[in-house]
């Protein structure tokens, strides 16, 4: 069935107070485009078998899940290219993995053979393996000196004092110690704290003069910018000016290829913290805390603007919790205040610090703890540190990119939003047609600029790429491309509300 008939027998099966999709279009509002869901499904299209059978390999394939992401492979994303043959029970697909050196891709070729041929109707199963190594989700829309970066972390607490440049250093050292290429960025102009917590022999940045970009300094294979190795010491300026200050240094850096950057984020919530969130794509953030009621007072704060931001939180850090003395371990500062933050903002990941001489003393000496002391009590929290990073930032990146896709199989733009279990299809001329940018609507009057017809019934997009958390990019046939907040996405009426009612749905394993 096409998906023009579709659409007309949907339109068919509409009883007398429901709207057809044309009538929904031409009547609705100015602000907000909410198409209403159709209640019923013709029988046509409910007996139909290829629906059934198109999610039972699905079904069968999400019993594999993936170590490393403890998430079901479909649900990655490795799943690409499904297609049936009814006549000859054959069921081919490709599994596209993360890197050819994946530990386990025998196990997953042996697994999807196995529980896709254990469907009853199923004779003949082709699996193809490949391999799509990790790359920059957003590299066409980011400065050049950005481009090249695969994850970046903001280590944010909000409030001064707490460690939070201890963290990120450590941190930074960590997945570089894990084999990660690394670059640290301190963002607090006023009061950097990278040029004492390291030692570089250069400790000046220099300019490439026919590039007019920034060349970092590095220490231990790690690459560093701070306004501190700017030859000015602290800056005495305005926010404004500190925005472009850190805007340039950020952005026009040569930081070549990187699997990580560690933002080290100044203190509060303000206008520097927004143009960093809103000019750098940020993959994921780290909180740190103190045990005080204080403390937790602004953490919340930072808290709730990365989630206005749709920037995740993946761990909290509780830095000073606590020493163990004469046998005991105290609390000098009290207890709570991260789990506190766990506790009320559903964060999934916390770790202690406890108080060390040795740790305040590494970061005055110019050597991180991690480097000095690799074995240490310090060491091994961040080692947990950095691996909690590093597979939330995967799984993130899966979410993000595999959130909005588009299947050939059945021409249905697929959508299932981060942090969600709502999984959905849409058709693509529903969502070319809810276009609410100014070449589709006028921006003084609210008119409808791109008409129903305007839209041909079989468009297919080009391609489709995440915009940060929050939307994904759209390109039609004609060249124009759509931004789609998922926001946005989830009011369009859904193909899969009607499908709902008669295919089992995808399990959701984690």
């Amino acid at each position: 069935m096409s998906q023009t008939e579709y659409m007309a027998s949907m339109n068919e099966a509409s009883g007398p107070d429901e709207l057809s999709q044309n009538e929904v279009f031409r009547n609705r509002g100015e602000a907000e485009v909410r198409l209403p869901k159709i209640q019923r499904v013709p029988d046509m299209l409910r007996n139909h078998p290829y629906f059934e059978k198109y999610y039972e390999p699905r079904m069968a394939l999400s019993q594999i899940i993936d170590p490393d992401f403890g998430t079901d492979i479909v649900s990655c994303g490795f799943v690409k290219d499904l297609q049936i043959n009814e006549a000859l029970g054959e069921v081919s697909f490709q599994l596209e993995l993360t890197t050819p050196a994946c530990p386990v891709k025998d196990m997953f070729e042996q697994k999807a053979n196995e529980v896709v041929n254990e469907l009853p109707w199923v004779k003949n199963v082709n699996v193809t393996m490949s391999a799509q190594p990790a790359k920059p989700l957003y590299a066409g829309q980011l400065p050049a000196g950005l481009q090249t970066i695969s994850n970046i972390v903001a280590v944010s607490s909000c409030k001064g004092g707490v460690g939070k440049s201890t963290v990120a250093v450590n941190l930074a050292y960590t997945l570089a110690g894990m084999g990660a290429r690394v670059g640290i960025f301190d963002a607090d102009v006023y009061g950097p704290s990278l040029p004492t917590m390291v030692s570089p022999e250069s400790r000046l940045l220099v300019m490439n003069p026919e590039k007019r970009t920034i060349i970092p300094t590095e220490y231990l294979g790690v690459k560093l910018v701070s306004f501190g190795f700017a030859g000015q010491g602290r800056a005495i300026m305005r926010g404004p000016m500190v925005s472009g200050v850190i805007d340039q240094l950020l952005t026009t850096t040569e930081w070549g290829e990187l699997d990580y950057l560690v933002v080290d984020m100044p203190p509060g919530t303000g206008d520097i913290q927004l143009t960093l969130c809103q000019v750098v794509p940020l993959t994921a953030a780290v909180i740190v805390t103190t045990p005080q009621k204080l403390a937790f007072i602004d953490v919340a704060k930072g808290v709730r603007m990365f989630s206005k931001l749709k920037v995740p939180c993946v761990a909290v850090v509780e830095n000073m919790s606590h020493f163990d003395a004469d046998g005991k371990r105290h609390y000098p500062f009290g207890k709570g205040s991260g789990s506190e933050v766990v506790k009320q903002f559903g964060i999934p990941n916390l770790f202690d610090l406890p108080i060390r001489p040795t740790l305040s003393a590494s970061g005055d000496s110019g050597v991180p703890e991690v480097v000095a002391d690799p074995l240490g009590e310090v060491s091994k929290t961040f080692q947990e540190l950095g691996i909690c990073v590093v597979q939330q930032c995967a799984k993130i990146r899966q979410q993000v990119s595999t959130a909005v896709t588009y299947d050939k199989s059945i021409k249905a733009i697929r959508v299932k939003v981060p942090d969600s279990d709502d999984e959905f299809l849409l058709h693509p001329a529903t969502v070319r047609r809810n276009d609410r940018s100014a070449q589709s609507v006028d921006e003084w009057t609210g008119e409808q600029k791109l008409q129903y017809n305007d839209v041909p019934e079989d468009i297919e997009p080009e391609e489709i790429r995440p915009m940060g958390n929050y939307a994904v990019s759209i390109t039609w046939p004609d060249g124009f491309s759509q931004i789609a907040p998922y926001d946005q996405l989830q009011t369009m009426e859904r193909l899969v509300d009607e499908f709902n009612q008669f295919l089992p749905p995808i399990p959701s394993q984690v």
